[in-house]
């Protein structure tokens, strides 16, 4: 009976520092990161879609993205998402190619980055923390309609927890790296 729930409580919890990851990585650093552009969303084809569904992105140096866009009537359309993405990065466009110099960062800018990071751990912090009181309160449940005992409910709890730290442990470890890797210079 419990097994489910824990395999469930796990999932979610994974998805969680999953998002999180994945909002750190489209965090600008100094560096040029092919995932800098994965929010991005371009008017094209009479609908809005991810940058990397109309052209390729590649970081062949340090400090620059290519963009290769597959039909060169999209280049325009690019050049305006990346500028309305306020990602402080200026597009320019080269025939089929479209050529984002990465500026280095100043250092306002990497505290607001920073605090921007942390933001993004906390929201993922309190979805877990979420996660955790939907499944005490099945537990509560299931314990009132008898189908566990408060031994295996009082257990159960504790587990809960245990899985519950350990993956805000995992959310503060991508927390640490992330700032590392912005305040970098």
């Amino acid at each position: 009976m419990l097994e489910p729930l824990k395999k469930d409580l796990k999932d979610r919890m994974h998805k969680s520092v999953e998002t999180v990851g994945k909002e750190f990585r489209a965090v600008r650093t100094g560096k040029a990161n092919v995932h800098l552009l994965d929010t991005v969303k371009v008017q094209a084809y009479g609908t809005s879609m991810p940058i990397n569904q109309v052209a390729t992105v590649n970081a062949p140096e340090p400090r620059l993205l290519v963009l290769q866009a597959f039909d060169k009537t999209v280049v325009g359309e690019i050049v305006k998402a990346i500028q309305a993405a306020d990602l402080g990065l200026n597009p320019i466009p080269d025939g089929q190619l479209i050529r984002v110099p990465i500026p280095a960062l100043n250092e306002q800018r990497r505290k607001e980055l920073v605090k921007h990071c942390h933001k993004v751990a906390e929201d993922g912090r309190v979805a877990i923390r979420n996660i955790r009181r939907e499944a005490n309160d099945t537990l509560k449940k299931l314990q009132k309609d008898k189908k566990i005992s408060e031994d295996e409910e009082r257990k159960s709890h504790d587990e809960v927890q245990k899985i519950t730290d350990e993956h805000i442990k995992q959310i503060d470890e991508l927390l640490k790296q992330k700032e590392k890797e912005v305040m970098e210079v």
